[in-house]
């Protein structure tokens, strides 16, 4: 394990004198090369909101800090305040409580270079133990020791977790209270991950100990020890042994001299467990200064585009970027990376991002926030469908969230439209809000949650929710989505309010008509209709029948009975409903 001398440490010289005069000279032009050093390796200034810890500093004053930042952010569900706290390697003494908008990322070219020996801890008491509202917080690229044997990790979307070694035992609810979807990558679990009452996750390319527990809709692909799936849906396990291809997402770490950088890992196929067992992962390692560090208070839509124009990659720092205008990326290989949840919100009704057509652009942990004058699209990828192949090097999304509504009235007719082939997306939460501000049939209007036109699509854990029409429309060829997870909107004033013609309501997955080959496993699609139970959604899937459009291990659910989906595919499958809620789908 490497060591660092904490960022405080001093020594002066007089003192050396106690040493010898030898070891004194000894040491002095040991701080001249590393005062040299400096000159060479400039301090990133990645602004106040980022927070770096050195092993080497206090246990309580750490704690202090890390205490602070979640006593304002336990219960800030839709504050502006955003936060990146970056570990260098070593040893920290302890434990974090995590909030929202708040990202824990270790800075070692392995998870095992920073130690938490303590643990990380995210519940609900804020929201009475019902961890269903617990959204918008991650942790990447680190160890974690739970000082009482297991890691609490009771969240539901946008909280997802990469690269960690647990040492112990994870839980995923907060004392039998209600947790609603999730998403772990490229992990290592020593023991068991008990999912308690947690609805429904994704697990992948993961390596656990065991896992217990079920609930509606559990899928794990490429992992390693994964549970038992050929029982389904008794229990509801869906089994994938290898992911056909991914790119883990790209993360900031400090090189063996000290000097910051991105790390790009290489693009994969068939795949199980972690990417990290290598002592030398493949990929690429990307220098801090090819990138434009992004800060809020002082960068806006003319400032990001300018760096994007000189084949800047954009290191986006923690808060809310108000844009005018379009962000768009052209350059291929260009790498967009969020840190701390940051939000791109435009506010003149123009689309927050475009990128071009172009081969292997990477864009991660970024939140969508729709503002108040309507966007006709939120995210672009491709200008138009096309016929060119981005095989060899797919453009990626990773933790890329969208949400119209909640913090203040947002409108986006579609959040997310994708014409480009190849794309790979890798944990999206696609969200028109149901609580917060600005929230109502006619407040926060939308239409599509997603539109893929783009062929040879693939989705890994694709969560889309509460959008007016078809929650998601995919014209593409050969698509394939791993776990998707989809509530109907709960505000639906009336039946007539809600018809696609003669039909009752929209279809939360929509694959069109002329689509011959699609695919997609592990499917959960809910109904809460609580403006107005006597609501019906005809049918959760529409799709073409065909040979080569395959579904498997469905799941519809009533929620707590209200409302009515009548079918789970086209006409297949019981109702769900008022006494009889779930109904299922091989």
């Amino acid at each position: 394990m490497r060591s660092f001398l904490p960022d405080y440490f001093s020594l002066t010289a007089p003192s050396l004198k106690t040493l010898g005069t030898g070891f004194a000279a000894l040491f002095l032009l040991g701080c001249q090369e590393t005062e040299a050093q400096k000159v060479q390796i400039s301090m990133p200034d990645f602004g106040q909101n980022v927070i770096i810890l050195d092993a080497g500093m206090p246990s309580e004053d750490i704690q202090n800090k890390l205490d602070t930042i979640y006593k304002q952010q336990e219960s800030n569900q839709f504050g502006p305040e955003r936060y990146a706290v970056l570990f260098k390697p070593g040893v920290y003494h302890n434990k974090i409580r995590l909030g929202f908008y708040t990202q824990l990322l270790g800075l070692g070219q392995h998870p095992d270079d920073v130690m938490l020996q303590g643990g990380i801890e995210v519940k609900a008491t804020w929201h009475e133990e019902d961890a269903t509202q617990n959204f918008w917080r991650s942790v990447e690229n680190l160890s974690v020791t739970p000082d009482n044997g297991t890691m609490q990790w009771a969240v539901s979307q946008a909280a997802p977790l990469r690269r960690l070694h647990v040492r112990g035992n994870m839980l995923l609810d907060d004392n039998g209270g209600w947790s609603s979807g999730g998403f772990i990558a490229d992990s290592l679990i020593d023991q068991q991950i008990n999912s308690g009452t947690q609805q429904q996750w994704l697990t992948r390319n993961s390596t656990l100990g065991s896992w217990t527990n079920a609930n509606w809709n559990m899928v794990f692909v490429g992992v390693k020890n994964a549970p038992d799936g050929s029982h389904w849906p008794n229990p509801p396990y869906t089994v994938v042994e290898e992911t056909p291809v991914v790119r883990e997402k790209p993360f900031l770490t400090i090189n063996q001299a000290g000097a910051y950088e991105v790390f790009v890992p290489a693009l994969r196929s068939n795949t199980q467990g972690i990417s990290w067992q290598e002592k030398h992962p493949q990929g690429e390692s990307v220098p801090i200064d090819q990138f434009y560090i992004a800060k809020p208070a002082t960068d806006n839509a003319d400032s990001l585009n300018a760096a994007l124009k000189k084949g800047k990659h954009l290191l986006l720092t923690p808060g809310i970027y108000k844009l005018d205008k379009t962000l768009q990326v052209t350059q291929p290989n260009t790498i967009i990376l969020g840190l701390g949840i940051a939000t791109l919100e435009p506010v003149a009704g123009n689309i927050a991002m475009t990128v071009a057509d172009v081969d292997g652009v990477k864009l991660g942990g970024i939140l969508f926030d729709a503002g108040e004058k309507n966007s006709d699209i939120l995210l672009q990828v491709g200008e138009r469908k096309t016929t060119v192949s981005h095989a060899a090097n797919p453009i990626t999304l990773q933790d890329v969230f969208f949400r119209v509504g909640g913090a203040a009235v947002g409108n986006a007719t579609h959040s997310v439209v994708i014409h480009s082939n190849h794309v790979i997306g890798d944990n999206l939460w696609v969200w028109r809000g149901d609580h917060g501000n600005g929230i109502g049939w006619a407040s926060n209007k939308t239409k599509h949650g997603m539109v893929v036109n783009g062929d040879d699509v693939t989705m890994y854990g694709l969560f889309v929710e509460h959008f007016h029409d078809y929650q998601t429309v995919w014209n593409g060829e050969n698509g394939a989505v791993y776990f998707y997870q989809s509530e109907a909107p709960y505000d639906v004033p009336d039946q007539k309010s809600w018809m696609n013609g003669s039909t009752n309501g929209f279809a939360s997955y929509k694959v069109g008509d002329q689509v011959t080959r699609h695919q997609a496993i592990g499917m959960g699609i809910y109904c809460f209709f609580n403006e107005n139970p006597t609501v019906k959604l005809s049918s959760a899937i529409e799709a073409p029948a065909g040979e080569h459009i395959q579904f498997h291990r469905m799941t519809s659910v009533s929620l707590g009975g209200t409302g009515e989906i009548t079918h789970v595919l086209n006409s297949a499958g019981e109702t769900a409903k008022p006494g009889q809620e779930v109904s299922r789908l091989p």
